[in-house]
């Protein structure tokens, strides 16, 4: 079971960036998939999920700026991030439960001028 997080990168305010989840070992439209961000110094925080049934949420934080979509054939999730801010900057991390949970290695964002 593995989960791969790509995309991250160093992208100025305002522009966009796609990270993508990769998942091998288990079938991802059977789990809840969620991408969690933690920032230096404060807590890991949930940004965006989409369960099982295709329901979606946001933080607060991110609404109207990301959106998250899952590509069943790819076996694949990804977060769409658009008008980026200073204070999106954090290591990314893709999540996956069911009755187990599995969490990928991160992938660092960078949003500066």
């Amino acid at each position: 079971v593995q989960l791969v997080e790509s995309g991250g990168g160093l992208v100025q305010p305002g522009g966009s960036l796609r990270l993508s989840c990769a998942a091998s070992g288990f079938i991802i439209s059977l789990y809840d998939m969620r991408w969690y961000r933690q920032a230096p110094g404060k807590q890991r925080e949930l940004v965006a999920a989409v369960t099982s049934g295709g329901s979606t949420k946001f933080a607060d934080s991110v609404k109207g700026r990301f959106t998250i979509s899952r590509d069943n054939a790819k076996n694949t999730v990804y977060l769409q991030m658009n008008s980026l801010k200073p204070e999106d900057t954090a290591v990314y991390s893709c999540n996956a439960e069911r009755i187990g949970s599995y969490w990928g290695q991160g992938t660092q964002v960078t949003v500066s001028s």
